[in-house]
C-alpha cells in the first residue's frame, strides 16, 4: 500500500501534531516587554511532555512550531487586527495552539482541513479549529491588510531581509539522507531508488533532476538535490523510516 506524507501537510496535520507544535512553540516563542504584551501565552514554568508517534510526526511538529516562531509578530498582528483575539472562551494556555494553527490555516489559504486517516481527536484542537475557521474571512482580510501595509507579495516578504537571505541559502543546500541500515541494506536502497527513476552520480556537481550521490565521508549517507524534498518524502523508503532526512 502506498503511503504519502506530504499530502497530509498540504491538507492539514493530525491533531497530535498541532498539540506537540503548540507545546514546542510555548517554550520558544519570543517574549515581549511587559509594556508591549498584547498576546498572552499562559504559564511557562512547566516543561511540556512531548509524545511523537513516529519520526515524521516529530519532524513536522518542530517545523510547524518554528514556522510559527518565525512569523510570530505577523500572526499576533492578524489575531489582534481581526479581533479574533482576545476571546474569553480561549484561555491563555491555548494561545500557543491558536498561533500554530493560524499559521497552518493561512498556509492552506484558509481552506478546511482534510485528514483521511483514522485518528483520535483532541478536544482542544477541535475547539481552536472550529473557532479559527468560523472567522476565516476576517483572518484572511487581516492578512491582506498586513501584506498591503508591508507592500509584500506574500508573507515571506514581510520577514527581515537577513532572515530571507538565510532561508534562500538554506533552501539551496543539498539534502542529506541517512540510510537506516537496521532496516535496509545499501544495495537495496540503490535498487529501490533506481526503480523510482533516480540515477546515482559521482558528486554534487553532477546533480541533475532525479540524481543523488554518496556522501564523501559517510558511507551510510546519501545526498540529493534540494528541490526533491517533497518527492522524496512521498517514497515508501521514507514512510518506512528506511531513509531518514537529516
Amino acid at each position: 500500500e502506498k503511503r504519502t506524507m506530504t499530502l497530509i501537510e498540504k491538507n492539514g496535520y493530525h491533531d497530535c501534531v498541532y498539540i506537540n507544535a503548540a507545546k514546542i512553540f510555548q517554550g520558544i516563542h519570543t517574549e515581549k516587554r511587559k509594556d508591549r504584551i498584547l498576546v498572552r501565552y499562559g504559564d511557562e514554568s512547566v516543561s511540556p511532555m512531548l509524545t511523537f508517534k513516529d519520526e515524521y510526526s516529530q519532524r513536522v511538529s518542530y517545523e510547524l512550531a518554528f514556522n510559527a516562531l518565525k512569523y510570530q509578530d505577523l500572526l499576533e498582528e492578524i489575531l489582534l487586527d481581526s479581533c479574533v483575539y482576545p476571546c474569553q472562551s480561549i484561555p491563555d494556555e491555548l494561545t500557543s495552539l491558536l498561533v500554530v494553527m493560524l499559521y497552518d490555516l493561512q498556509e492552506r489559504k484558509f481552506q478546511a482541513r482534510e485528514i483521511f486517516d483514522e485518528e483520535e481527536p483532541v478536544a482542544e484542537v477541535q475547539k481552536i479549529e472550529r473557532y479559527l475557521y468560523s472567522f476565516r474571512t476576517k483572518l484572511a482580510a487581516a492578512l491582506a491588510r498586513c501584506r498591503i501595509k508591508h507592500d509584500a507579495l506574500s508573507i515571506e516578504y514581510i520577514l527581515p531581509e537577513t532572515i530571507r537571505k538565510q532561508e534562500q541559502r538554506a533552501s539551496a543546500l543539498p539534502l542529506c539522507v541517512w540510510i537506516n541500515t537496521f532496516k535496509i541494506s545499501l544495495q537495496d536502497v540503490f535498487r529501490d531508488l533506481k526503480k523510482k527513476g533516480f540515477t546515482r552520480v559521482e558528486s554534487v556537481s553532477d546533480f541533475d533532476r532525479y540524481t543523488y550521490c554518496m556522501d564523501q565521508h559517510c558511507n551510510d549517507v546519501l545526498v540529493f538535490p534540494s528541490a526533491l524534498k517533497e518527492e522524496l518524502l512521498n517514497l515508501d523508503l521514507f514512510a518506512d523510516c528506511k531513509l531518514v532526512l537529516q
